[in-house]
């Protein structure tokens, strides 16, 4: 009797304690289990409704349409800066055709022509208020004059060519003269100054006129818009850098968008604004709750893990694989919460350039335009609980890191391509003139874009370069389209297969996966090690059980 009391005594504790480590497995268990959930089954769990999912549909729809609407409006901006260049070279550069010839807007060949076309711009602007049908007219400075036409000839100071004997004495030092003529007073402007236009073409270098024009784009009306103010600098340059009997004339214009000072709208324009501010309010709204949610389930996973790790190295004597660490670090969630706080600021900006405080339309597209990428490249997060979808999700992740590998390979090839197109055809070919036109113009040759075109514009260059021309585009063909695209292909194929495989017969197996199972023979250390990488990454992509029901997706 004393000996039984003395092991009811001692055994009592033990299987209390006993009972406990089994109940807070249990409850970790659980909580692992409905962690890696899918919404649909947490719902038919525990009947918690799923907030984050809600909550990313009405982003997806709200941040969409503030897109469409905002991009419409970009458009009209876009448009009217692109017709107010072309109207500009229309009225100020003389023989334009209405399409640039090749980089440049107009070339002329004859001193003659250079007159003409330098005194036609100079008249065309001074009799800019008879001449445009758009709401365009001349700048003003802030003590209210107008803004001068500004006119530059740069060229050597001194210089003496004869061609003919072969002789030529150039001083390579420059100098800059400038003239400035006010748009209201440029009746005699040619006689005034005929000794500025006395032009010696063998020393001259170029001629820039600089003038700046105020326009307002009306067409936003049509949209409900407020119209915006523009200021046009514009810079005419007649180029003889290359002294080859061709001097090329090139327009540029700068549009830079501001508020209109004064402006007064009847109709439904200015209602019209306060709804799209209070849309783009509440769009503000909806992402910051989807970032909250989304970083209070970070924060719960990092909790979470930590139970796991604590749990398993006391019960189990051994550390948490880095493998299923990062099954609770879900990059879903990082991506979400980055587009929400670009939506964020893309929304303050559009709300800033509604209001006429801000014009700068392009970062603001920026913004929108990567936030609603990003937002919908996160919706294939939850057609991964779909075992079909997900296998497509499995096998990019699957494939990522050889595929990374086998570019980084393979750029190297392109990049001596690359550079040596550039140096040897750029000179005779208009796609091999910079390195970013010689990558554009090899990465189309991959697509199997305008390869007979590429080869067509070398017929009638030098024989060596033709020749050069013939073996460099064949062996990159070759290279790229019958080795290097084959063998990308392959990679991502094989992923395929084993992730195919893997579904069919089950995948390997973690600590993790073997926990949630409540299964207890967890492999050492040494024979984790052997383990294959590649299995070892797709063990935590994700993994699908007959048995159960769990499916793990990072």
């Amino acid at each position: 009797m004393e000996l039984f009391a003395t092991y009811t005594e001692i055994g009592e504790p033990a299987r209390n304690t006993l009972a406990t480590d089994l109940r807070t497995e249990e409850i970790l268990r659980d909580d692992l289990k409905y962690y890696f959930m899918s919404p649909c089954e947490k719902y038919r769990a525990r009947r918690q409704k799923p907030w984050k999912l809600c909550v990313q549909i009405l982003k997806i729809i709200m941040i969409t349409t503030q897109l469409v609407l905002f991009g419409l409006n970009n458009q009209l901006v876009v448009s009217y800066k692109e017709e107010n260049l072309i109207a500009f070279k229309k009225l100020f550069l003389k023989g334009y055709s209405g399409t640039d010839e090749d980089d440049y807007s107009v070339s002329v060949y004859s001193q003659e022509s250079v007159y003409d076309s330098l005194f036609y711009t100079i008249d065309q602007f001074a009799k800019l208020g008879d001449l445009t049908v758009g709401p365009v007219s001349y700048a003003e400075q802030e003590n209210g004059t107008l803004v001068p036409l500004a006119i530059c000839k740069e060229a050597y100071r001194r210089g003496s060519v004869q061609p003919s004997e072969e002789y030529y004495d150039i001083d390579s030092q420059t100098e800059t003269v400038c003239l400035s003529l006010d748009p209201r007073h440029m009746a005699t402007w040619k006689k005034d100054n005929a000794t500025f236009f006395n032009l010696d073409f063998y020393r001259l270098i170029d001629i820039e006129i600089s003038f700046q024009l105020k326009g307002i784009n009306l067409q936003t009306v049509r949209s409900r818009e407020l119209p915006d103010c523009y200021t046009f600098s514009g810079v005419i340059t007649f180029d003889n850098k290359c002294h080859s009997g061709k001097v090329k004339i090139y327009l540029d214009v700068d549009a830079q968008s501001n508020t209109c000072k004064n402006w007064r709208i009847s109709g439904t324009a200015q209602k019209n604004m306060h709804y799209l501010l209070v849309f783009d309010g509440f769009v503000i709204l909806v992402c910051l709750v989807s970032a909250v949610l989304c970083t209070r389930s970070i924060v719960l996973a990092v909790r979470l893990l930590q139970r796991f790790s604590k749990f398993f190295l006391a019960n189990y004597n051994r550390k948490v694989c880095e493998d299923d660490k990062r099954e609770f670090l879900n990059g879903w969630y990082v991506l979400v919460i980055i587009s929400d706080v670009l939506a964020i600021v893309g929304s303050i900006l559009k709300m800033e350039i509604q209001a006429k405080s801000l014009t700068n339309y392009d970062v603001c597209s920026i913004f929108l335009g990567t936030s609603t990428l990003m937002v919908w490249v996160g919706v294939i997060r939850y057609l991964g609980y779909f075992q079909k979808y997900n296998v497509l999700i499995l096998t990019m992740r699957a494939s990522l890191p050889k595929v990374l590998r086998f570019s980084c390979c393979a750029g190297m090839i392109y990049l001596g391509y690359t550079f040596c197109g550039w140096i040897v055809l750029g000179p005779y070919h208009e796609k091999f003139e910079g390195l970013s036109r010689v990558a554009e113009c090899l990465f189309s040759l991959v697509n199997g874009d305008d390869m007979f075109t590429t080869f067509a514009q070398f017929e009638e260059k030098t024989t060596l370069v033709w020749v050069f021309s013939r073996v460099y585009l064949y062996t990159f063909i070759s290279v790229f389209i019958y080795m290097v695209l084959s063998l990308f292909i392959a990679l991502i194929t094989d992923s395929y297969e084993t992730i195919k495989n893997y579904q069919k017969n089950g995948f390997p197996m973690t600590d993790l996966q073997k926990f949630l199972k409540a299964q207890k023979d967890f492999p050492r250390e040494e024979e984790r090690a052997e383990t294959q990488p590649f299995l070892s990454s797709l063990c935590c992509c994700g993994r699908v059980s007959k048995d159960d029901t769990v499916v793990l997706i990072s």
